[in-house]
């Protein structure tokens, strides 16, 4: 008998590096990345009921980001969209009441809409009682965004193609300061800029895990927006700092949470931040697990 109430996380992601090695005829280019997955988290409880209805409670995210990029209460919402994709593909009636705790901020490089995505399909599963296994859901998550299938798999990853083509990795344990600088950053502005590199010589896993690498969205990003330029010279000043994804948000490991914590407590109060442990396995695994 499936569940009837429950609440799942949708945990966040940080992008390691980000090579673009190439475009395609199609327009998407051809990307190496490591997705991250890290302990900051949204959480979507989702309930019985006959019709379907998302509700959304915003926790400490900026109500004008969000509605730029999350466009609440339409079909653009991933969400929807989702469970949308979801019912045609087994044919099931669209159903469920879900409410959503928003803590992610959006444009910010975390992944939280297509993490949000990646959960509200695990969690339909198991609300519906379709027993789908994730091999039968990626289809689905993939057609959704290239950053579904890394969160609905549920390991950090290594990912080639456009960021689809996964190979889970073990990273070492280390906790993260990330930084929120006050703007929101389109994907599209970044991967159509005249000025971005496309042509990076490609790396394997075992170079990135000696030697690392970088973003090559980076270097656009902080002409087009001074603030993440900012922020970035300001972390610096304690290790190499990086710009995760095509998102606004910067970040710098640390191998204890308490120099981690040290450092947000002298980030300037202009800018938002935050620690968070990284993690090799999303709990969003053992949280689907636990429903059976």
């Amino acid at each position: 008998m499936s569940p009837r109430c429950f609440t799942l996380p949708a945990p966040a992601k940080l992008n390691l590096c980000l090579k673009i090695t190439g475009r395609r005829a199609n327009g998407y280019h051809n990307l190496q990345t490591v997705f991250q997955i890290i302990s900051l988290q949204d959480r979507i409880r989702f309930e019985s009921a006959n019709d379907f209805e998302i509700e959304t409670k915003l926790l400490n995210v900026s109500s004008a980001g969000f509605d730029a990029a999350f466009k609440i209460d339409t079909e653009d919402n991933l969400i929807f969209k989702a469970a949308k994709a979801l019912a045609e593909y087994t044919g099931t009636p669209l159903h469920g009441r879900l409410i959503l705790e928003k803590t992610l901020p959006m444009g910010a490089g975390l992944g939280g809409g297509s993490s949000d995505a990646a959960t509200a399909l695990l969690g339909l599963n198991a609300l519906w009682g379709l027993n789908l296994t994730t091999s039968e859901l990626l289809p689905i998550a993939s057609a959704l965004g290239a950053d579904v299938p890394v969160f609905l798999v549920g390991k950090s990853a290594w990912a080639e193609g456009i960021g689809d083509e996964l190979t889970p990795v073990s990273l070492p344990h280390r906790y993260y300061v990330v930084i929120q600088p006050n703007c929101f950053i389109s994907t599209t502005e970044i991967f159509s800029h005249s000025q971005l590199t496309r042509d990076s010589s490609p790396i394997t896993i075992a170079r990135f895990l000696k030697v690392g690498s970088g973003n090559d969205c980076e270097a656009v990003a902080r002409k087009l927006y001074p603030e993440v330029d900012r922020a970035l010279v300001w972390l610096y000043q304690f290790g190499p700092a990086k710009m995760t994804g095509t998102g606004s948000c910067v970040f710098l490991d640390f191998s204890s949470k308490e120099e981690a914590e040290k450092v947000r407590k002298a980030v300037p109060v202009e800018w938002t931040a935050f620690v968070t442990e990284g993690l090799n396995d999303s709990p969003l695994l053992a949280a689907v697990a636990n429903l059976q």
